[in-house]
């Protein structure tokens, strides 16, 4: 791991913005929508197109409600894992739900745009 003795603080402070959008896109935590980590749909509208509340969805995708609305309330961004997830759910949800051993049922419908 770096320490400090190992900064270069010039190299630092002559990154652009841009490069760092550029790290953080190939590291995955790209700023929504832009990039191939973008989400298929917001996780609003992949819960309100499954017609699920917060609470039944969170509890589908088993992750606590409070992240759920963190999420929509564009407070937190979802990580990679959980947007795999969430694409996952929005293009195949009865599978997702149901590997998931969600007693929820999915329209069969797929949501992906």
């Amino acid at each position: 791991m770096a320490g400090e003795a190992d900064l270069d603080v010039e190299k630092l402070a002559a990154t652009t913005d841009d490069a760092i959008r550029g790290y953080k896109a190939q590291d995955g935590f790209a700023d929504l929508p832009a990039g191939p980590a973008r989400l298929v749909l917001a996780p609003a509208e992949v819960r309100t197109r499954l017609g699920m509340t917060q609470e039944a969805f969170a509890r589908a995708l088993q992750i606590p409600v409070a992240t759920l609305r963190n999420w929509e309330q564009n407070r937190k961004l979802p990580d990679p894992a959980a947007r795999s997830l969430l694409n996952a759910v929005a293009r195949e949800p009865e599978a997702v739900l149901r590997a998931l051993g969600s007693p929820v049922a999915a329209p069969a419908k797929r949501l992906s745009r």
